[in-house]
């Protein structure tokens, strides 16, 4: 200590308030699991216990709340909190896997199991989750970039998908799949868009043109698409970690830069002010969302083209249009950021409790199988990358979409883009899902139809 500071000079003396220490309970109210305060926390776990011991848990909306919020912020933290894991989408992967695998081996209460299932089966509130973020990221977009990037976006995604056949086919002949079965049986469901939109129709096609049962076929292709989905997870969880170390490879959710080369507002920033936006506003703007969506519904009555897809157009149209004022934009876009902070991990973990078979995955690894997977999901990926860094676009964007069209349909894209901590693509991902895997599945029904490759 030199002489002036031993002597009481000034330049010894702080300056800085002495602020008291927080009481115990604001500072354990003040730490949180996931977004649940810890005293709240371990509050719904005793009584989550407490049901569940009594054998009876009521599937009312508010206890579902509570039980899927808890459940899914617990994988969340865990997934958080392992080393390794963490860097490749630890967190997803966890909320996804972790709560399948207790299900298949009856390690949670029945009672438990049962209310979850039916309460996701019955809301399908997935749905509402996939508008939320669709309008709401869609309307908080630049309109110019929104042009560019939906015009672009198709040029990654379409040279990505023959790379995918192209690799997954040479690979399943090296491993001694062969080459047109590698690509109809393997890379075809893994491209196709998920279950419903996907697998079940190419397994009715594939069992209607080779005389077979679509019960076994469904049952040989279900498996390859949760492992193709699986597979993306850890390749975004990947390029996020790759995005931190490298930020000029990303733009944080946006596919592009501005025309300047600047980069645009990100519509999922927590930072914008809030402040002139009251509840009503907020509200009108979800509820424009699902109006949105429920056209969407009734153009697929009409139609046949998927509600979500039919949703995406028209709010497209409506911002190309300027139909929506700048004030239900913003409102649209709170609601977006809170169903992403607040919904996405209870969704995922619902949605592995109800309709996510352990079985099915497990099966999924078989070597072949496996390294032709890999190969599909790394070429479609990789060429995004690529493609997209030759088009100015931002590289881990249009790699994360391309990863998208090998995902597990609208399901898929949330777990995805969680693991990629870029939820503001979901409108692309959509693109990629359904777009992408209705004309996959087509070219392959067409294939099937006319080779009959068994």
């Amino acid at each position: 200590m030199s002489a002036n500071a031993a002597a009481g000079s000034p330049v010894a003396t702080s300056t800085r308030p002495v602020t008291a220490p927080k009481p115990v309970w604001t500072r354990a109210m003040e730490a949180r699991v996931g977004i649940i305060p810890l005293p709240v926390y371990v509050l719904l776990l005793a009584l989550i216990a407490a049901f569940a011991v009594r054998g009876k848990i009521s599937g009312e909306v508010t206890v579902m709340i509570a039980v899927i919020v808890a459940g899914g912020f617990t994988c969340a933290e865990i997934g958080r909190r392992i080393p390794v894991l963490r860097a490749v989408g630890g967190s997803s992967l966890v909320t996804i896997f972790l709560p399948s695998f207790l299900v298949a081996h009856q390690l949670l209460p029945a009672p438990l199991v049962q209310a979850v299932t039916t309460f996701t089966k019955s809301t399908n509130f997935i749905y509402l989750f996939i508008t939320a973020v669709v309008v709401g990221s869609i309307l908080s977009m630049d309109r110019r970039v929104l042009i560019q990037g939906f015009a672009k976006i198709f040029v990654p995604l379409a040279l990505g998908s023959v790379a995918g056949l192209l690799a997954g086919g040479s690979v399943g002949w090296l491993v001694g799949i062969g080459f047109w079965r590698s690509i109809l049986y393997v890379v075809v469901p893994v491209m196709a868009g998920g279950v419903g939109e996907g697998a079940i129709p190419l397994s009715v096609g594939y069992a209607e043109a080779l005389g077979v049962d679509h019960g076994g076929m469904l049952g040989q292709i279900l498996p390859l698409v949760f492992f193709g989905n699986l597979v993306a997870i850890v390749s975004c969880g990947a390029l996020n970690t790759l995005g931190k170390r490298r930020p000029d490879l990303t733009g944080n959710g946006r596919i592009q830069p501005s025309a300047n080369g600047e980069a645009e507002a990100d519509p999922g920033a927590v930072h914008r002010d809030t402040s002139g936006i009251d509840v009503a506003t907020v509200a009108a703007g979800g509820i424009t969302g699902i109006a949105i969506y429920v056209f969407g519904t009734l153009i697929h009555a009409l139609v046949g083209l998927p509600a979500p897809v039919a949703m995406l157009f028209l709010v497209v149209l409506a911002k190309l249009l300027h139909a929506v004022p700048a004030s239900l934009e913003e409102g649209a876009r709170v609601v977006f950021r809170f169903f992403v902070v607040a919904v996405t991990y209870p969704l995922l973990f619902s949605t592995a409790v109800a309709l996510t078979p352990w079985h099915e995955l497990v099966e999924a690894f078989h070597p072949a199988n496996l390294v032709t997977i890999v190969a599909t999901v790394l070429a479609l990926t990789g060429t995004g990358y690529v493609v997209g860094r030759w088009l100015a676009m931002y590289p881990i964007e249009t790699a994360i979409v391309n990863a998208c069209h090998s995902g597990l349909g609208g399901t898929g894209d949330v777990m995805i883009l969680t693991a990629a901590e870029r939820m503001e693509l979901m409108p692309f991902a959509q693109v990629a899902t359904r777009i992408g895997g209705a004309l996959t599945v087509t070219a392959a029904l067409i294939a099937m139809a006319h080779f009959k490759i068994v």
